[in-house]
């Protein structure tokens, strides 16, 4: 069974009502996370809300190492790199935890070992080629929210226990960790557990804003309207290639 994960209710709403659409679902609650095991195009799924912030992510992925084979995460992002833009869709090739330093003891971004961490292959790949086909198919309905030519990436997510959302903020992430196209503040968490429990996992994050003075009123707008939809049809493409 494939977990997907998320940090919002309205990241992974579309998930669970297509999910209830396709048979029975059960819901239930431990120490505060919401899992919701049913089917998603037949395939037999629990979905979970973590909450925001790496240490609810870092719970949720502990409690699902006994309930999953694999994990995915998805959800929305800051765009950092110079080509992401609001509407395309980051895969992760690599995490890393931006706000780790535990200098002059470890090197910066250090944990468990290591400073970033690889997901598995295939989820990755099938995450990627199910993103493709989402973005071509949507690009008619996202220019009428003004967004030309979304694109799918693959590179490097950070994640960190702060919503990056100055101008400031962001570039200091850029010239920290020049290669980093995408910001938020769970995946890396996710990452850490799966890597010591050797649970395959993927992240893919739909770009919200970038990571700027306007991404709290961009996130808004977006989640809504475009993340929850393409978190949907992501997944779904995913698992479709996984069978």
């Amino acid at each position: 069974m494939i977990a997907v994960v998320a940090a919002m209710p309205e990241e992974l709403a579309a998930l669970v009502e297509t999910a209830q659409s396709e048979g029975e679902v059960h819901e239930e609650r431990v120490i505060g996370r919401s899992f919701w095991t049913g089917t998603l195009g037949g395939a037999p799924v629990v979905l979970a809300r973590s909450g925001v912030g790496k240490v609810a992510a870092a719970m949720t992925a502990t409690l699902l190492c006994e309930r999953a084979d694999a994990m995915v995460m998805v959800g929305t992002a800051g765009g950092l790199g110079e080509s992401v833009h609001p509407g395309d869709v980051v895969v992760a090739d690599r995490l890393l935890q931006h706000d780790v330093d535990a200098r002059p003891l470890l090197p910066r971004w250090q944990v468990d070992g290591v400073v970033d961490i690889e997901p598995d292959a295939r989820l990755t790949a099938a995450l990627a080629d199910s993103a493709d086909d989402v973005v071509a198919r949507h690009r008619t309905d996202l220019a009428d929210l003004g967004i030309a030519e979304p694109r799918r990436h693959t590179g490097l997510i950070v994640s960190g226990d702060v919503f990056v959302g100055s101008a400031l903020a962001s570039q200091e992430l850029r010239d920290a960790l020049p290669h980093a196209l995408a910001v938020e503040m769970e995946g890396a968490a996710l990452a850490q557990v799966c890597r010591s429990a050797s649970v395959p996992f993927a992240v893919a994050r739909t770009v919200s804003d970038r990571a700027d003075d306007a991404a709290s009123v961009e996130y808004t707008r977006f989640v809504g309207d475009v993340a929850a939809p393409y978190a949907r049809a992501v997944v779904l493409g995913m698992l479709a290639r996984l069978t």
